[in-house]
């Protein structure tokens, strides 16, 4: 779909934007605080006190930022054909289930080392066959992505009850997850990163599932913009008659990009999973599906942008933690309304400012925005 304003500069497009919208989201957040008594300025500082005020938060926050890393990628690389994949939600959940089968199967032969790739593939592999099955009804039955994805979430919740209730649980145990992984299958903890700052993360789960995203960030990036499939991904999300006409098959590269999505939906599994709990257990995605569609939104697509936009979620999840702590009067359902003040306006609203910001450059700049060269072409 083409855009209805003019080209801005990349780091206004990419940055100063989605600044500006962040801005406002956290003002609006200030007058919600306001309204129960308390001070945004006192509530603001509590938050990032709460995020990035020791080791063990700044830990906490990139635990959780991991999460969203993934699951903003996946939901960034449907994005970028059209797709709008809503089941990252049950893919990473049964997701879970290719980490399962490789740790149990492995964890008394096998080091961590040897594991972790295995876990990658498994996880992977269960992420995108979850996702072929909506890829394929809508590249050949016509059946809307959005709706099947959102089906698919409730089958995998459902899928997963009844293998930890009936398959995978020990003998004997009435909890419904899996035993608990031997310590070959459990990720080592990145505390070394910054204890070499001086900083201690005590008992914090950060693991090197971490570094594992950014490598995965990356990796899409070269993906997306410099390879032959990933110009393919792009020309059928920006022209579906222009791709047929240059003879990209729609049903190959739905499907295709449908499964990498879900691949990285996936492997979202691995950080609570072998990083943290050790087990797999239920619910353990926690909303990270959902909040990676805001990610998506927030950082544009872009590996560039999604990173910091998981680190910022990451912040909320953690910061929000501490501030409905250390202040009673804004509950975790305040903390849900922060983040979905920050949902409306990187996302749903994300274009508000963007006419009168080209206006500005338009006047301040005539060629960063492409006039200058139209100018030219008319004479």
């Amino acid at each position: 779909m083409s855009r209805p304003y003019a080209k801005l500069p990349g780091w206004v497009d990419y940055g100063l934007i989605p600044i500006i919208n962040l801005l406002v989201a956290f003002v609006f957040a200030g007058l919600v605080v306001l309204l129960v008594g308390e001070s945004p300025l006192h509530a603001a500082a509590v938050l990032v006190e709460g995020a990035f005020g020791n080791g063990q938060n700044i830990a906490y926050t990139l635990f959780y930022a991991t999460n969203f890393i993934f699951t903003g990628l996946a939901v960034a690389v449907a994005f970028h054909c059209s797709l709008f994949n809503i089941g990252g939600e049950g893919q990473a959940y049964i997701g879970g289930l290719g980490v399962a089968i490789v740790c149990l199967a492995f964890d008394r032969i096998l080091p961590w080392w040897l594991i972790f790739p295995l876990a990658i593939l498994g996880s992977a592999a269960v992420g995108a066959l979850w996702a072929l099955i909506p890829a394929y009804l809508q590249a050949k039955r016509g059946s809307h992505i959005v709706i099947t994805t959102i089906m698919f979430n409730f089958i995998a919740a459902s899928v997963m009850v009844y293998l930890l209730v009936d398959v995978l649980k020990p003998a004997g145990s009435m909890a419904p997850q899996t035993r608990d992984f031997l310590p070959n299958a459990q990720l080592p903890k990145m505390g070394w990163m910054l204890e070499a700052f001086g900083l201690s993360v005590r008992s914090a789960p950060l693991n090197i599932s971490f570094l594992l995203a950014l490598v995965v960030a990356f990796l899409i990036w070269v993906l997306i913009w410099r390879t032959k499939l990933g110009y393919e991904i792009r020309t059928m999300g920006f022209s579906p008659k222009a791709a047929r006409y240059a003879g990209i098959s729609e049903t190959r590269i739905i499907i295709i990009t449908m499964m990498i999505s879900g691949a990285l939906a996936g492997m979202m599994a691995l950080n609570p999973i072998m990083g943290d709990q050790h087990r797999v257990q239920l619910d353990f995605v926690t909303g990270a599906g959902f909040v990676g569609i805001a990610v998506a939104l927030m950082g544009r697509s872009h590996p560039a942008g999604i990173v910091p936009a998981a680190i910022l979620f990451g912040m909320l999840y953690q910061g929000g933690a501490e501030l409905a702590f250390e202040m009673p009067a804004i509950s975790r359902d305040m903390i849900v309304i922060i983040q979905g003040l920050v949902i409306l306006f990187a996302g749903a609203l994300e274009n508000m400012f963007r006419p009168t910001i080209q206006t500005i450059f338009a006047s301040l700049s005539p060629r960063s925005v492409g006039l200058a060269a139209a100018k030219g072409e008319g004479a």
